[in-house]
């Protein structure tokens, strides 16, 4: 079950909160500990190509966009 389809059920389900409890209790997503879903993106909230050097926390697209305006400069 993917994460947009999980939100879908639980939009359908906002006026049955029994149904809706148990569906929580059964099938919503479990908090990460370690992996690759655990490390997202602050701004956009992708899980690929993440910096997360110096406290960052980007990926790798929004890093690009953002780079000058933090002072970084591309070398080559």
């Amino acid at each position: 079950m993917t994460v947009s389809d999980f939100r879908k059920i639980l939009k359908q389900l906002a006026n049955k909160p029994s149904k809706r409890k148990r569906f929580l209790k059964h099938n919503s997503p479990k908090e990460r500990k370690y992996g690759l879903s655990t490390k997202k993106c602050n701004r956009c909230l992708r899980v690929g190509g993440h910096v997360g050097k110096y406290g960052l926390n980007l990926c790798r697209h929004c890093f690009r966009e953002l780079a000058p305006k933090m002072g970084w400069k591309k070398l080559s």
